[in-house]
């Protein structure tokens, strides 16, 4: 009898209380004079967002070309799913739908896409949502367009944003425009250039935007900010988008510039392997921005033993890494 009566009062209390708040996605837009339109956005909350007694961190969730903010709904288990593991800690995400803008302002000034997000957007959502105004606490990541978006808006803007992830990012083999080779472009046709970057297409205007360049050009401000850095691609990409994004990684290793690279075996743009890959990148923004764990010191008894070794080989410490010699040999 007590067995019984103890099971109704723990059934009782378990049915009458509250449950942990599950995520929650919503839609919303915001009027702006820096677009044709008022720009539409999709919320995804994370479990314990109405709780949450401190402010929350944002993550821009960027989509790809022909996308738009539904783009968060497809994703949303990938979040969900790493909410769930403990991978990513609470944190709103946010994709705007930017149509094919590629994240920019436009030659002509009649759209500046760029200049919202960073000047209008992320404020809004800093004070409509009680978000937190830290860069350590405000990230991008996106796929494809949404990869070149966040290279331009991180590598433009490190003093807002703590790091970026870019996923297979849709970007260009080169530092001049007449470099661009068809096979690494044919998804953008001269129209579509021109509509973005002038007609003819001006060639200062391409570089000034182009992810490899802005490495290069913004580098000491991206290495004070200590801007954490991920780049990945699939080695099949249909775009040829592997060859991008690996000449990006060579000039960041180049110009000495911390980041991390994978080139992900086997995969494509698109199909299975994108929602694993966010998941890797989620890790990465999390151990590396949002909640990085205390420092690593296994080695720090042999640093300086490897350090003397060094000076005494004659192994300079404060020089720049030298480039890598030529990967194949002269005919």
């Amino acid at each position: 009898m007590m067995r019984t009566i103890l099971g109704s009062i723990l059934a009782l209390t378990l049915a009458g209380a509250a449950p942990a708040q599950a995520p929650k996605l919503e839609t919303a837009d915001l009027a702006t004079r820096l677009t044709p339109s008022p720009v539409k956005y999709s919320v995804l909350f994370p479990p314990g967002y109405a709780a949450a007694k401190e402010p929350l961190p944002l993550i821009l969730l960027l989509h790809g070309g022909g996308g738009d903010n539904g783009f968060l709904e497809r994703m949303r288990p990938t979040f969900e799913a790493a909410w769930a593991a403990g991978e990513l800690p609470a944190a709103v995400v946010v994709t705007p739908d930017v149509g094919r803008s590629l994240y920019m302002d436009f030659r002509d000034g009649s759209q500046k896409w760029e200049t919202f997000i960073v000047s209008e957007l992320v404020p809004e959502l800093r004070k409509r949502y009680r978000l937190s105004s830290d860069r350590s606490k405000t990230v991008v990541t996106g796929v494809s367009m949404g990869g070149l978006g966040s290279l331009r808006l991180g590598l433009d803007h490190p003093e807002m944003f703590g790091g970026l992830a870019a996923l297979e990012a849709g970007i260009e083999p080169a530092l001049a425009f007449d470099d661009v080779k068809m096979r690494n472009r044919f998804q953008r046709d001269d129209k579509f250039f021109a509509s973005i970057f002038g007609d003819p297409v001006d060639r200062a205007f391409w570089k000034k935007a182009n992810p490899a360049s802005m490495a290069i050009d913004n580098r000491g401000k991206i290495l004070a900010s200590g801007l954490q850095i991920y780049i990945e691609v699939g080695d099949l990409d249909m775009f040829h988008l592997d060859e991008g994004v690996e000449f990006l990684h060579r000039v960041l290793w180049d110009h000495g510039i911390p980041h991390e690279y994978r080139l992900v075996r086997g995969a494509d743009h698109t199909g299975k392997s994108v929602p694993p890959r966010m998941r890797d990148a989620l890790r990465f923004l999390t151990q590396n921005v949002l909640a990085p764990p205390p420092p690593d010191e296994t080695l720090a008894a042999s640093r300086p033993r490897i350090e003397r070794l060094r000076r005494a080989m004659g192994v300079p410490d404060d020089q720049p890494r030298p480039p890598l010699p030529a990967t194949s040999l002269p005919k």
